[in-house]
């Protein structure tokens, strides 16, 4: 989880200033770099402790990840419309709206981490919280370890799965939030890639 969110934070200097929205200084990575420091002081090790500020500062942490990446996702989708000169370049092109893409993977990764079943302190200890999220595991307990229950790869799959198909794969979305949290990843990955790869094409061409 931590390396999936430092590796959110340095991608975004690959992007290019406009897409940065004036973060020339990489203040958005020594904000994550921040976060995930208090948060492994707060609970170091396995994450187990359920404590309200810890859940409120990973929320805060997600959040920040998501709406800067939605910020950027707009602003590329402006610039393709208005052909700025960023949008010129189709190395450019691709490569932020890769970024972008991915960034999209790992913000949701850890949303679907964070709220399924009580978030990961719930999951660790084994509360009856009933699952947001059906995953093969669950119906193949012979296969896995006893007291199995999701970790951060398991929805970062989920997540990857979700933006690539655009569809649920092997695992199934059962409560309300979570098929519409599912839609919206996929709303975002389909206009991000059509946008990127139309004018892309059409620059190459």
């Amino acid at each position: 989880m931590a390396l999936a969110v430092l590796l959110a934070g340095v991608m975004r200097l690959a992007l290019p200033t406009e897409l940065r929205l004036d973060d020339a200084r990489g203040v958005f990575l020594v904000a994550l770099v921040v976060l995930m420091a208090a948060l492994i002081l707060g609970d170091p090790g396995r994450i187990d402790r359920q404590k309200t500020w810890l859940r409120v500062l990973t929320a805060s942490l997600i959040g920040l990840i998501t709406v800067v990446n939605v910020g950027s996702s707009l602003r590329l989708i402006v610039g393709i419309y208005h052909l700025d000169t960023f949008t010129n370049s189709a190395r450019v092109l691709l490569i932020s709206g890769g970024i972008i893409w991915l960034t999209n993977v790992i913000a949701f990764g850890l949303w679907y981490w964070d709220l399924d079943r009580g978030g990961a302190a719930a999951r660790a200890q084994g509360l009856a919280i009933p699952p947001a999220f059906v995953f093969p595991e669950m119906s193949n307990a012979e296969f896995v370890r006893p007291g199995w229950y999701p970790s951060f790869v398991d929805y970062l799959f989920l997540s990857f799965s979700t933006s690539m198909a655009f569809s649920p794969t092997d695992v199934s979305a059962i409560r309300p939030w979570s098929k519409l949290m599912m839609i919206a990843q996929e709303l975002i990955s389909l206009v991000v890639g059509i946008l990127v790869i139309a004018r892309s094409v059409n620059i190459l061409r």
